[in-house]
C-alpha cells in the first residue's frame, strides 16, 4: 500500500456504492492484486483487505475467482483475520498485498503482509495449502522490520525464480526501497536468517521514497530480468515503471540505462514509464494505474503475459477495480502494456487482416508528468501492411504528426507491438498498439474506426 504521510488509513470512508456485501463487488475493491491458476483451470485473485477497519469488511486477504480473467467472483478470505505473529508484531487489522505462488512440488506458498498506514514496523508472513482454495495454514514470519531500527519496509512481497530456478523475495515499499533476497527452495524461508535483501530500486527522501509493489519476472528469451515497479500515490499519481538486469539482484537500468537505485538522477526521468493515468475519446477516465503482478499462462501462439493492477475512477477517484492488461515485448525485449483492460480471447481477435495504416487514438506517457493522459488523433504508418494482430508481433511504426514531441519530418519512431483488443468506450474488436520510442517514452493507441 502507498505511504501517504498526510492520510490516515483508519480515515479512509467506506467508498460510496461499495454495498456492505463483498459477493456484490466482482473486480472492485481490490488493491495490490495477484492472479494465478489452479490445475482444474479455475483462476484466483488475492488482494489487500478492502477497508479492513470496517466491522462489515472481513481481514484475512480476499480472494476471487474467475472462468476466463474478466468477471471475477468473491468467495471469502484465505484466514479469519490477521494471523496472530503477524498481528502482535505489526499491530496490523488487515492484511495487504499477497504473493500467490505455484511452489515445486505442488505446495501452494503465499506471502502475506501485515503493517499500519505509515509505519515501516511490518512483516510479511508465509501460509501454504494444497489449492489455492485453501484451506491456508500459516507458518509465521518471515521477513520483519520495525521503526527506527531497520531502514527497509517489509510488505508487498513478490517472487520469482532467477535462471537456476531458484526462489527470490521481492519487497519494500517507500522508506529505503525495493529489496530482494534468496529463499529456501524446501522451506520458502529466507536462506540467510534474518537476511533483508540488497537494494535493487529507490527514490530520495524528498518525493517521499515513493517506490513500491514491485514485481520481478525472468525473461529466458534474453536471459535477464524485469523489474516492475509503481511510483508516486496509489491516491492519485500512481504510475508504473520498468528496469532490465542481467542479474536478479541488479543494477536495473531503464531505456535510458540510468540504474533504478541513482539518487542524483531526477526522481520522474528514473524507470521507464509503461503505464500511467489515462482517457480516451469517449471512454473511461482511468486514474493511478499500479501495483502490478505479472501472471503468465501457456497461450496458443506461445506465452501470454499480463499486467494485474488496480485502477481508481477519475471521475470517483474513491472507487477502484483491478484490471489485466496485456504485456508485450518488443524486437529490443522491452516490456509494452495494452492501452486497453482485457476483455477475452474471443473479444479481442480480429476477424480478418486489417490495414495498420491509418488513423488512430494515442496516448504518450510522459515520464515527467503524473497528469491523466488524454488520447489524440495521429496517423500510423507499418512496415507490416495488414495485421491480423491476434498475437502481437514486433513492429517498426511510425506516428505521424507536427507536435513539439516529433521528430524532424513531424514524425515519431516507435519499437511496437501491433495486436489485437477490445476499444472499451465503443464496444468493438479493434487494432492497437504499444511503443517505446528512441528516448525511452513509451506510447500507446488504438485504431480509430470513425476516421
Amino acid at each position: 500500500m502507498a505511504l501517504d504521510l498526510n492520510v490516515s488509513r483508519e480515515l479512509l470512508p467506506l467508498p460510496e456504492g461499495t454495498g456492505q456485501e463483498p459477493s456484490s463487488w466482482g473486480a472492485r475493491h481490490a488493491h495490490d492484486p495477484t492472479v494465478v491458476r489452479d490445475d482444474d483451470g479455475t483462476y484466483y485473485m488475492f488482494s489487500t483487505d478492502a477497508v479492513a477497519n470496517s466491522e462489515d469488511i472481513p481481514a484475512g486477504v480476499h480472494i476471487r475467482t474467475s472462468a476466463d480473467l474478466v468477471e471475477w467472483t468473491y468467495i471469502g478470505t484465505a484466514f479469519d483475520g490477521v494471523p496472530e505473529a503477524a498481528a502482535q508484531w505489526s499491530g496490523a487489522r488487515g492484511l495487504w498485498a499477497p504473493e500467490v505462488v505455484h511452489w515445486p512440488g505442488g505446495v501452494w506458498h503465499m506471502y502475506y503482509s501485515a503493517s499500519t498506514f505509515g509505519s515501516n514496523t511490518s512483516a510479511i508472513g508465509l501460509a501454504v495449502a494444497s489449492s489455492p482454495a485453501g484451506p491456508w495454514e500459516d507458518r509465521g514470519l518471515v521477513v520483519a522490520t520495525r521503526s527506527g531500527e531497520h531502514s527497509q519496509n517489509a510488505i508487498d512481497a513478490a517472487v520469482a525464480f532467477d535462471a537456476e530456478s531458484a526462489p527470490w523475495l521481492t519487497y519494500g515499499s517507500f522508506f529505503s526501497g525495493i529489496y530482494t533476497l534468496p529463499l529456501n527452495l524446501d522451506t520458502g524461508l529466507p536462506l540467510v536468517e534474518g537476511d533483508l535483501g540488497t537494494v535493487i530500486a529507490r527514490r530520495p527522501k524528498w518525493v517521499e521514497g515513493a517506490v513500491e509493489g514491485a514485481y520481478v519476472l525472468y525473461r529466458p528469451e534474453e536471459d535477464r530480468y524485469v523489474l516492475f515497479c509503481s511510483y508516486d500515490s496509489l491516491f492519485n499519481t500512481y504510475n508504473m515503471r520498468v528496469g532490465v538486469a542481467d542479474s536478479i539482484t541488479g543494477p536495473y537500468r531503464d531505456f535510458r540505462g540510468t540504474d533504478m537505485t541513482d539518487m542524483d538522477a531526477p526522481p520522474a526521468a528514473v524507470g521507464t514509464k509503461v503505464l500511467g493515468s489515462h482517457q480516451f475519446d469517449g471512454g473511461t477516465g482511468w486514474l493511478a494505474p499500479g501495483h502490478n503482478s505479472v501472471f503468465t499462462q501457456a497461450g496458443p501462439d506461445g506465452m501470454e503475459y499480463f499486467a494485474v493492477h488496480h485502477v481508481r475512477f477519475a471521475a470517483d477517484p474513491s472507487q477502484h477495480v483491478v484490471q489485466l492488461r496485456r504485456v508485450f515485448f518488443t524486437a529490443s525485449g522491452w516490456p509494452v502494456v495494452s492501452p486497453q483492460p482485457f476483455a477475452g480471447v474471443q473479444r479481442e481477435t480480429l476477424p480478418a487482416p486489417v490495414p495498420v495504416a491509418g488513423t488512430w487514438q494515442v496516448l504518450r506517457f510522459a515520464p515527467e508528468s503524473a497528469d491523466l493522459v488524454r488520447a489524440v488523433a495521429m496517423e500510423l504508418e507499418s512496415t507490416t501492411g495488414d495485421c491480423a494482430a491476434s498475437s502481437g508481433a514486433p513492429v517498426h511504426i511510425r506516428l505521424r504528426t507536427v507536435t513539439p514531441m516529433s521528430g524532424p519530418d513531424g514524425a515519431v519512431e516507435l519499437d511496437a507491438v501491433v495486436f489485437g483488443s477490445w476499444d472499451w468506450a465503443r464496444g468493438r474488436t479493434a487494432l492497437s498498439f504499444s511503443g517505446i520510442d528512441q528516448h525511452g517514452v513509451a506510447w500507446s493507441g488504438t485504431q480509430d474506426a470513425r476516421r
